[in-house]
């Protein structure tokens, strides 16, 4: 009967996490070719002869202001769908205001929107946290990723060679199914899988880390920021080629990424991807701008930012574990991403009068590469310490659990630990809260506890991380006498 219910919630489970990316990706792809930079958006304004810097650095900014704010405003899975449907329904009347001619009402309509995109997407969190287990959030992350790009460069194509209003009205459709497809999501703020990493019993900060993780994004966007406003402009000669192979090194860096099939060490890929950042802008300053060297820088630098844009969702994937709203963390992240965008490009905005604005621009991407390795380090020894219980828990949930039950009673053998006290071990190696472990067992929360510091005392350790250390340490050594 109880393995009746398990696959159920498994099933439930594997829906949301489904519901969960074709929402985000069907939205994102709209948000992207319209909103964020969207080819949509330049091509509407460039067709009623209107700068588009003052309202794409306008929409850049209300949809930092919406990723950093939404953690503050919507605190229950419930109102995050409630504000994707609300918002989706306004995304698409603002939307129709581009069919007619331009006004007043454009620049209002980009900027709520921007505000509005940006809180959806931090109120994701809450499905992205919910719907799918800990140790598939690189691919859900990564699918996201694809299909979102995939889609805008479809819209994108469409708006540039076709027609903008065409393109304009092929994203309405695509955000329409967002909405759709939204209506099935689950507004319930109990997890799906009914388990997190940290329980009250053992509270961790994450503050310290993301605020280094988010000085880290920030710092490496900005060379996204100057990609839009210094590398593009110089290439928008080769409209054809850069209207579909902008995004595909993107596509191709996240793919090798998710794929576990491919053994990528994925810190040595970081360093790496700081590297292409460097050699694609010094490529901008030696290349001519013919269809070939556009194929070099923009393959070095987009396939670049893949790899850091899935590092920092998985990351922030991780982080959700650890923290009650996770539209808060994932929001706060993003925005700094967002941030990086819009400082990068008021920077090469203001490099770009310059007559030199290929080499300055170089300097600075160089600059920001320099400061990036620095930070790396110590990012890495912060999100390992923050992130390593997760990572252990992962390893022990793939071992049956018929071992772990035979590796708890050895380290509970050897340790003279009580036969009540390896009950308690084996639980909590089970990433039971001690809610969870006093109603299995029939004991108060109290006496839990008890068991708990008798356990730790015997074993000379302080958390569950160092049992999980502990009984992983066994197994290797297990595997190493055969």
């Amino acid at each position: 009967m109880a393995d009746g219910r398990g696959s159920r919630a498994l099933h439930v489970s594997l829906d949301e996490r489904k519901l969960s990316v074709i929402v985000l990706s069907l939205f994102s792809s709209w948000m992207l070719a319209f909103l964020f930079e969207g080819q949509i958006l330049y091509a509407l304004l460039d067709s009623s002869d209107v700068s588009p810097s003052p309202m794409v650095f306008g929409g850049v900014a209300a949809n930092f202001a919406g990723l950093f704010l939404c953690g503050f405003l919507i605190k229950t899975k419930k109102a995050a769908r409630r504000l994707f449907l609300c918002s989706c329904a306004f995304f698409i009347a603002a939307s129709a205001i581009f069919f007619f001619p331009l006004s007043v009402f454009w620049r209002l309509g980009v900027i709520t929107s921007s505000f509005l995109a940006g809180a959806c997407v931090a109120a994701w969190g809450f499905y992205f946290k919910s719907g799918t287990p800990k140790n598939e959030r690189t691919k859900t992350a990564a699918d996201v990723l694809i299909c979102s790009n995939l889609l805008m460069t479809l819209l994108n194509v469409v708006a540039i060679h076709l027609s903008p209003i065409i393109g304009l009205a092929l994203s309405m459709i695509v955000l329409f199914g967002a909405f759709i497809f939204a209506l099935r999501l689950p507004a319930d703020d109990d997890a799906a899988f009914g388990v997190t990493v940290t329980t009250k019993e053992e509270p961790v900060n994450i503050a310290g880390s993301l605020a280094l993780l988010c000085l880290f994004i920030l710092i490496i966007t900005i060379n996204s920021g100057l990609m839009y406003e210094v590398i593009n402009p110089a290439f928008a000669h080769h409209e054809w080629l850069t209207s579909w192979y902008w995004a595909m090194p993107y596509v191709v860096a996240v793919y090798a990424m998710r794929n576990p099939a491919l053994k990528i060490n994925r810190t040595y890929m970081l360093y790496v991807a700081l590297a292409m950042i460097g050699f694609s802008f010094i490529a901008f300053v030696f290349l001519n701008r013919s269809a070939m060297s556009y194929l070099v820088v923009n393959t070095l630098m987009l396939g670049a930012c893949g790899i850091y844009d899935l590092f920092w969702w998985t990351i922030l994937g991780e982080m959700l574990d650890y923290c009650k709203n996770p539209a808060t963390v994932f929001g706060i992240g993003l925005s700094a991403n967002v941030l990086g965008v819009l400082l990068g490009g008021l920077i090469g905005k203001a490099i770009s009068s310059a007559g030199t604005q290929a080499f300055n621009s170089t300097l600075l991407a160089l600059a920001v590469v320099c400061v990036t390795l620095a930070l790396l380090p110590p990012l890495h020894r912060r999100l390992y310490s923050l992130l390593k219980d997760h990572a252990y828990r992962v390893m022990f949930s793939e071992i049956s659990p018929w071992e772990q039950s035979r590796l708890a009673d050895q380290v509970a053998t050897y340790e003279n630990l009580s036969e009540r006290e390896r009950q308690v071990a084996s639980l909590l190696l089970q990433r039971k809260t001690y809610k969870m472990i006093a109603s299995e067992l029939f004991i108060s929360e109290n006496t839990v506890k008890y068991y708990v510091k008798n356990i730790y005392s015997k074993l000379g350790i302080k958390s569950r991380e160092e049992l999980i250390d502990m009984v992983l340490a066994t197994t290797d050594a297990a595997a190493t006498k055969e």
